[in-house]
């Protein structure tokens, strides 16, 4: 598994707000960074809310929303 953190629009570990604009097929939001998708569980199409990115690879992300 490769982390992608250099070619990414987003970091591990930082906060981004976001809008979820899909639901992906496992049931997790995603939401759009630049185009990069990251996926955000327990959330809605609709939702503005913040994330904290905790992996990246290669062609997309994986977040949650924000504490």
């Amino acid at each position: 598994m490769f982390y992608r953190d250099d070619s990414a629009p987003v970091r591990s570990g930082e906060k981004y707000d976001v809008k979820i604009e899909n639901i992906a097929s496992k049931g997790d939001g995603i939401a759009r960074i630049n185009g990069f998708v990251i996926f955000v569980p327990d959330t809605s199409v609709g939702d503005e809310v913040t994330i904290t990115v905790n992996k990246v690879l290669e062609k997309f992300a994986f977040g949650e929303v924000a504490q």
